[in-house]
């Protein structure tokens, strides 16, 4: 996960960080209600206390990890079609990248498509809002794209993004990194099949 913090960040911004890598890799390892802040704590070779000074409870790092995912999914998102020199590149590299980002982060998706039911509606609210902006981004591609070629989708739009973006993402239970495709290569794949719907 990229650092946050501007330039290269203070040191608590850097602590904060290798907590929250230490999280992930107890969270997607042991489930985040079964992990405890002992155990995330020893992840990162700290004591109790001084992992309280970071960070409060469990559920804020809970929070931290989503909102890290989804702020991350959805600037790369904004940075492909501000980039891309037609609507249909952008669709799909959007889809090429969700396939790469998913693959090679494979412990952050387990944890944000398994624990969501773990946090209070007041926190879960603007992670969705954030999904939905990500969302719809993705759809003002596809809908862009539609009105420069002039063809329908067999669907809506929203169906038809719900369905790429639901295969983009299980691609986290099935890739194999020692396989035969690299994490983009396996995303051209799926973006080849799934554009090819809209220049059918």
């Amino acid at each position: 996960m990229a650092a946050r913090g501007s330039g290269g960040g203070s040191r608590a911004d850097e602590q904060r960080q290798r907590i929250l890598a230490g999280a992930v890799a107890v969270f997607s390892r042991r489930g985040y209600r079964a992990a405890s802040m002992n155990e995330v704590a020893d992840q990162v070779g700290l004591r109790k206390p001084t992992l309280y000074h970071y960070v409060r409870t469990k559920q804020d790092l809970l929070v931290a990890v989503y909102e890290e995912v989804l702020d991350e999914s959805l600037a790369s998102a904004r940075r492909i079609v501000a980039a891309a020199p037609s609507a249909r590149e952008a669709v799909r590299e959007l889809l090429v990248e969700r396939v790469r980002y998913t693959c090679e982060h494979r412990d952050l998706l387990t944890i944000c498509f398994h624990e969501e039911s773990a946090l209070p509606p007041e926190l879960a609210e603007p992670i969705l809002e954030r999904r939905r902006e990500f969302e719809r981004v993705v759809r003002d591609a596809v809908a862009a794209y539609l009105r420069e070629s002039g063809r329908a989708l067999p669907m809506s739009v929203g169906t038809y993004v719900s369905t790429c973006l639901g295969a983009a993402n299980w691609t986290y239970k099935w890739f194999d990194p020692a396989g035969p495709r690299s994490p983009r290569e396996l995303g051209e794949d799926v973006a080849s099949v799934l554009v090819g719907i809209l220049d059918g």
